[in-house]
C-alpha cells in the first residue's frame, strides 16, 4: 500500500497578530490578522474610519490607512500612510454655480518627512479665474509654512482636527466668499532616514528575497 502525502491545514499553522495604530492615534487595535510568517505582514495596509477610532460618527466618512512596518511578537506595529475623504461625502459638498477650487502640493514637515496634501475649496459662487489662482496660491503658502512648523503627527492631527481647513477657510474668504474647506487627501511620499530621504514604500524580507532571485 502507498502511503497518501500529509495535507497540512494551512490554518492551523497560521497565527494570529493583532495590528496596532501608530502611538499618535493612541496605539489603537485595529483588529487581527493571521499569518504563517511574520514577514509576510510588512507593508501590509489596513484600512479604517476616523470613527472606529474616535467612536464620533460625524467622522465616518474620513477613511485611514496604515500601514503595517515592524513585527514584535504577536503584535505589528504600524505607520500612518494617508487619508481620504469618502466620494459621497465630497459630492455631496457640490453645488451648483459654485466653484471648486483644488490645490494638490507636496510639503516637507518640520521632522523631514514629505507629505503630499490635496486641499479643496468650494466658493458660495462661481468665481472668476484670477481669484481661483489666488486662493490656489494662499494654499500653497499656507501650508508650506505650516507643514515647516509641524512634525508628521501633528500636522496629521491638525488635518483631521480641522484646524487646516478652517486657517484656510479663513484667509481665502479675503479673495471670495468661501463656503467650505476641506482637506480632501494625504498621502506620505518620503520619510527621513540616516542615510537621507527614501520613499515611504514599505517591502517585506520575503518581497526583497524575490526581487533579488
Amino acid at each position: 500500500m502507498s502511503s497518501r502525502p500529509v495535507v497540512k491545514d494551512k490554518w492551523k499553522i497560521k497565527k494570529w497578530y493583532e495590528v496596532l495604530t501608530p502611538e499618535s492615534f493612541g496605539s489603537i487595535s485595529l483588529g487581527t490578522i493571521p499569518a504563517d510568517d511574520p514577514d509576510k505582514l510588512i507593508g501590509r495596509v489596513l484600512e479604517t474610519t476616523l470613527y472606529d477610532l474616535t467612536g464620533d460618527i460625524s467622522q465616518v466618512h474620513v477613511k485611514l490607512y496604515f500601514q503595517v512596518i515592524k513585527v514584535e511578537g504577536d503584535r505589528a506595529y504600524t505607520r500612518f500612510k494617508g487619508h481620504e475623504l469618502a466620494r459621497d461625502y465630497m459630492k455631496s459638498l457640490v453645488r451648483r454655480k459654485s466653484s471648486k477650487i483644488q490645490g494638490i502640493f507636496d510639503v516637507q514637515t518640520k521632522d523631514g518627512y514629505i507629505i503630499r496634501i490635496t486641499i479643496v475649496a468650494l466658493t458660495s459662487y462661481r468665481c472668476k479665474t484670477s481669484q481661483r489662482r489666488a486662493i490656489r496660491r494662499i494654499m500653497r503658502e499656507y501650508i508650506m509654512q505650516k507643514a515647516s512648523e509641524l512634525t508628521l503627527d501633528e500636522l496629521i492631527q491638525e488635518v483631521l482636527k480641522g484646524t487646516i481647513s478652517n486657517d484656510v477657510s479663513e484667509k481665502a474668504r479675503k479673495i471670495y466668499p468661501i463656503r467650505r474647506v476641506e482637506v480632501y487627501k494625504t498621502k506620505l511620499l518620503m520619510v527621513p532616514t540616516p542615510e537621507g530621504l527614501k520613499p515611504a514604500v514599505v517591502i517585506s524580507p520575503i518581497q526583497l528575497k524575490q526581487a533579488q532571485k
